[in-house]
């Protein structure tokens, strides 16, 4: 298997740069939800790659309750971070993590330093699963604020199996971060958040939401 191209924060485009150079839309139909703030647009970051690839802070594994990983995105990385992970979450979570909560491990053979692992909902209704899913986003910027994580790149927190729909779990995960940047991490402590897309539903829905 070839290795992966490991990509560090200079490498990628921050929104205000992918607003200029044309790759998302300055402009919408409708007017924005809200206005434009150029130093969330600075901050903030959309990528469609491998997180494995990411030599940041943290990357975020969309994780099961148990820890010990799984399918999608919580194989890949921990296929990738090597057996030293699953040990670390035994050891360190041996009940896992409650869906909405966040807990913090090494990144071991990743790029990464740390991985945050977060439980998702399984998709119900908009109103039963937004909140455990806004808890997810937010507990995981407390994890990194907490944790020295200056870079932090989310993966589609439950828009795989468990069946988010991508469009409405991109607005939760923009509004959140949006919120977090400009209310709580008032001292700038988390200096670029990464969205990092992989499959056409997701790419699609935050070229969507983002503008």
């Amino acid at each position: 298997m070839p290795s992966r191209v490991v990509r560090s924060v200079d490498d990628l485009p921050t929104i205000g740069a992918l607003y200029s150079s044309g790759q998302l839309p300055s402009e919408t139909p409708t007017a924005p939800l809200r206005k434009p703030s150029q130093d969330v647009n600075r901050r903030v970051s959309l990528v469609r790659t491998d997180i494995t690839s990411l030599a940041v802070d943290a990357i975020v594994n969309a994780a099961k309750n148990s820890l010990r990983g799984g399918g999608g995105v919580d194989g890949a990385i921990h296929r990738a971070a090597g057996p030293g992970l699953v040990r670390e979450c035994l050891a360190r979570y041996p009940d896992g993590c409650d869906t909405g909560d966040a807990v913090i491990t090494a990144g071991h053979n990743l790029p990464a330093r740390n991985v945050i692992h977060t439980v998702g909902p399984i998709y119900q209704s908009q109103a039963a699963s937004e909140p455990l899913l806004r808890s997810c986003y937010q507990a995981c910027l407390r994890t990194a604020v907490e944790n020295d994580c200056a870079t932090i790149a989310f993966s589609g927190i439950s828009t795989g199996v468990y069946g988010y729909p991508a469009d409405n779990a991109a607005h939760v995960a923009c509004s959140v971060v949006r919120d977090f940047l400009e209310q709580q991490d008032t001292e700038g402590k988390i200096q670029r958040v990464i969205f990092v897309t992989f499959l056409d539903k997701d790419v699609n829905a935050y070229n969507s939401v983002l503008p």
